[in-house]
């Protein structure tokens, strides 16, 4: 068996869409100390593959983090993987709140040097000493608190479309930006509580421990974060203090919590809140477009590129061959809409 794949992503991505099989998207991490990183990658792609298990995954010696479309019919298959490795026995499973099962089309796992970019020097401060963990009571009754100070730890096009109410949601392009800005803007409020909270929870527990690290008395995170707080808070009939979408890795980009459009098309300005990627995909740019502009540009982002993306295919290729223009995201033209 390969450990890789071995099929084009776009007929992989036909088959995920055309198919009716039940699927659910489900996310873990686990900071653990992994001594063979590449030996335990093989290990999960052999098993998973066999489940049908599509997603996203990076392990390093640090530990994992994954996002997974799982079949329905194999949930309890996948579990009991999980709990035959020691570390992840009992890990705690975010299950997606707005979801198809559609969020994958392939199973891409990686060896990293870390878990989730930081930027961070781990060997100054230990990293399994995180804030304390708060459930939705515990983090509603903070949060109510004037003299809590509520950090979103996510990227500006994250918090743009949804967020907590009262929250700071610094204007950062990248979690490894974040933390300094984080740690030199609250420089002078280290005796206050602090709350932090992410999308799962990976960004903010180690977030939480660098705090710590940093002086800082009463740090505190979500546990589970966003997904988990919005199931509980439903499950349990408690207020739900976050507002709009929760912005996603995959191929949904968002999940809807609440019916509140926070965002703006970044073309026009309406009121809009959905993610896209521009057509042209020498460009890929992932910027907010409401209907009236994905009609007036084709899907893209701008003339110029919709000009290209009516080209063919072939010349296409041509004009991006040996252009790689990684991670792009539309960081200006934001509006106050809070």
């Amino acid at each position: 068996m390969k450990l890789h794949n071995t099929i084009n992503g776009e007929v992989l991505k036909e088959q995920i869409r055309s198919s009716n099989e039940s699927r659910t998207t489900i996310s873990f991490y686990k900071y653990a100390q992994i001594g063979n990183p590449q030996l335990f990658r093989d290990h999960l792609f052999y098993h998973w593959s066999l489940l049908g298990v599509l997603g996203r995954i990076y392990v390093a010696h640090e530990g994992i983090n994954a996002q997974l479309s799982v079949p329905m019919a194999h949930v309890a298959l996948f579990k009991a993987e999980l709990s035959n490795i020691t570390f992840l026995d009992g890990v705690r499973l975010n299950y997606a709140v707005d979801d198809d099962g559609k969020s994958f089309f392939k199973l891409a796992i990686k060896v990293k040097n870390k878990i989730v970019a930081d930027g961070l020097n781990d060997d100054l401060f230990d990293v399994s000493k995180p804030g304390k963990y708060l459930d939705v009571e515990g983090f509603n009754k903070l949060t109510d608190d004037e003299d809590t100070v509520l950090v979103d730890m996510r990227n500006h096009y994250e918090s743009e479309v949804g967020h907590f109410k009262g929250a700071w949601c610094p204007d950062v392009d990248t979690f490894r930006d974040q933390l300094p800005l984080v740690v030199d803007e609250l420089a002078n409020q280290k005796d206050k509580k602090v709350v932090m909270y992410c999308t799962g929870g990976i960004r903010c527990e180690k977030a939480s421990a660098y705090l710590k690290h940093k002086g800082f008395k009463d740090v505190y995170h979500l546990e589970g974060g966003i997904i988990k707080y919005a199931r509980d808070a439903k499950a349990n009939g408690l207020e739900n203090k976050f507002i709009g979408k929760n912005f996603v890795f995959d191929e949904r980009l968002n999940e809807r919590i609440t019916e509140d459009i926070i965002a703006r098309c970044h073309q026009c300005g309406d009121s809009f809140d959905d993610h896209t990627n521009c057509k042209n995909k020498a460009c890929n740019l992932l910027f907010i477009q409401c209907q009236k502009c994905a009609d007036q540009y084709a899907g893209t982002c701008s003339t110029d590129c919709q000009t290209i993306a009516a080209l063919p295919i072939e010349e296409q290729r041509v004009l991006r061959k040996g252009n790689d223009v990684g991670v792009r995201i539309f960081s200006k033209g934001r509006f106050d809409s809070n």
